[in-house]
């Protein structure tokens, strides 16, 4: 079953995502259900890619699980029997979606770098940095950076657009002590995973993370992680500096989109069939190669 946008009335909706929809469980509790729909520059796409949601949210749980010894994550012990009652509306949404306790998200998308590409390689061609980062000159695009570096960004709504932003503008938006946690947490999560993921033959180029604080201003890590919405995944067997390399991720979509003539602006292109099976063959890939399942 594909699903564009779920519909439950056992529960309050409390907001649709670019691809996530939020029903409120209790005050501690919300439910997140991952849809199919794909996002590109920010904007909704018309046209789901199939079993995404489901993929997505299996590749999301093992990495909160992985991580847990870094940073507690938002996932609960609450199964989706306990707070839905409906069989239809468990059988819709039944593999992707997970409750999860409510923290107070912060307003800013914590990006990690590890490889040249993307909005920094764009950057960095201008004046050899990545949001106020210096980096080495003469370096190629894909190349490995020679650590890797924190670039946050803004967390636009939907339909905005996010904005690439220094330390210290992330600094004023959260305060320095709780930007330096996410930063340095941030580094850890994504070493710590891209060290296990080329052990199975996949470089994590990027990805971004978003926390929460608890009531008591502890970091907690929430929504999705190292998933192939948020991350660059590359084959390491393809892999060649100078060349953007062949990826997992929807990276794929977003090179289709750039042989159209479109403004990326709402409504967006409605995907062909071709690219919606090889988009969701490659999403299937990763979750395979890096769960080993």
């Amino acid at each position: 079953m594909v699903l564009f946008e779920s519909k439950l009335h056992s529960l309050p909706l409390l907001k649709r995502g670019k691809v996530r929809d939020i029903y409120t469980v209790d005050e501690q509790h919300l439910l997140i259900v991952a849809t199919d729909r794909i996002s590109a520059y920010d904007v909704i796409l018309p046209t789901p890619i199939p079993n995404k949601g489901k993929l997505l949210t299996e590749l999301s749980n093992f990495w909160f699980d992985f991580t847990h010894s870094i940073i507690p994550n938002h996932i609960s012990n609450i199964r989706l029997e306990d707070v839905l009652s409906d069989k239809e509306e468990l059988r819709q949404i039944q593999g992707r979606a997970v409750v999860v306790k409510k923290f107070q998200p912060l307003p800013v998308e914590a990006v990690v770098r590890g490889y040249l590409i993307g909005s920094g390689w764009k950057d960095y061609q201008v004046n050899s940095k990545i949001c106020g980062i210096t980096l080495p000159q003469n370096l190629q695009l894909a190349e490995k950076l020679p650590n890797s570096i924190y670039t946050p960004s803004t967390k636009a709504a939907v339909g905005s657009h996010d904005e690439n932003i220094t330390f210290t503008e992330t600094c004023a938006l959260i305060g320095a002590d709780l930007a330096e946690q996410v930063r340095d947490i941030s580094i850890k999560i994504y070493n710590t995973a891209s060290n296990y993921a080329t052990k199975y033959g996949i470089i994590i180029a990027d990805t971004k993370f978003e926390f929460g604080i608890d009531l008591n201003g502890k970091l907690v890590l929430i929504d999705e992680v190292l998933t192939s919405d948020s991350s660059r995944f590359w084959a390491m067997d393809e892999y060649k500096v100078g060349t953007s390399p062949k990826s997992f991720d929807k990276q794929f979509v977003r090179d289709y989109l750039e042989t159209l003539d479109w403004n990326k602006q709402s409504p967006g292109p409605v995907l062909p069939s071709d690219i919606i099976n090889k988009t969701m063959t490659k999403y299937q890939e990763a979750k395979k190669i890096i769960t080993n399942s």
